[in-house]
């Protein structure tokens, strides 16, 4: 299958930034691959822009806005999104992070209202998509795919960022929970674990640690983007409760240098 046809027919919500960096990357890709989409950002204005720029290359999409903190406004952007769509075969969770909402410290430092803030932001919003979704899909009677993008931080020790770790790491058990729940369903769900990627929250220091990653460069968001237009298509249809590592090498590299 060509990758430009790769979602041919496929209706997608990109949900938690999906107007702005790896989202707007996965956004574009998924919409070059032939599927309508939905864009759901936390702002509206960057959500319309989103979308604006696709339906300017004749594509089909439909912004939404809402906070993921919010139970009933993440319930809101799924059931809308599925509505404009006219159902819906693919859900992919993005927003996440640490340092872009509190600060990096170590664990014994770290307050109890940053601890929630950075679970909000990257287990306990995407458990709520999945389980809506999840009732959304057994409704349809067609099967569905969740993509959702995690971290190599989740398999691996994330000094000074223990909260996100620990959350990135509910979220791979989350996959592998829906895997072994719904495959008999036709419901798969997969991570893309990125490692260090060029972005705009880190931009100020992208070149610092380019000396610890064996490829030599941080990753981009298209190569984000790519893996979770992979995941989300047929071509991925046996693969369940998995993760794709874009990491140039950094989770498998030895301790020592040579």
């Amino acid at each position: 299958m060509a990758v430009m046809s790769m979602l041919d027919g496929k209706r997608v919500l990109v949900i938690g930034g999906g107007g702005g960096g790896i989202g707007r990357a996965i956004v574009r890709s998924c919409a070059d691959a032939g599927a309508t989409v939905a864009v759901a950002d936390l702002d509206a204005a960057r959500a319309a822009e989103a979308v604006d720029e696709l339906r300017a290359a004749g594509r089909v999409a439909h912004a939404l806005s809402g906070d993921v903190r919010s139970g009933e406004q993440l319930d809101g952007m799924i059931v809308g999104a599925a509505e404009r769509l006219g159902g819906l075969d693919t859900l992919v969770t993005v927003v996440g992070g640490q340092v872009a909402f509190v600060p990096a410290v170590r664990l014994h430092e770290m307050a109890d209202e940053d601890w929630e803030t950075v679970y909000d932001v990257n287990l306990r919003y995407v458990a709520r998509a999945v389980r809506r979704v999840l009732r959304l899909f057994l409704e349809q009677g067609t099967g569905g795919s969740i993509v959702g993008i995690g971290s190599v931080t989740g398999f691996m020790a994330a000094p000074t960022q223990a909260a996100y770790g620990a959350a990135k790491a509910g979220l791979y058990s989350l996959a592998r929970t829906v895997a072994a729940e719904y495959a008999a369903d036709g419901i798969r769900m997969n991570v893309v674990a990125g490692g260090a990627i060029s972005t705009a929250v880190n931009a100020a220091s992208s070149d610092e640690w380019v000396p610890e990653i064996p490829a030599g460069r941080y990753g981009t968001s298209e190569e984000v983007a790519a893996a979770a237009v992979y995941l989300a298509s047929d071509e991925a249809r046996y693969i369940t409760g998995q993760q794709i590592v874009l990491d140039g090498g950094v989770s498998v590299r030895g301790p020592f240098p040579g």
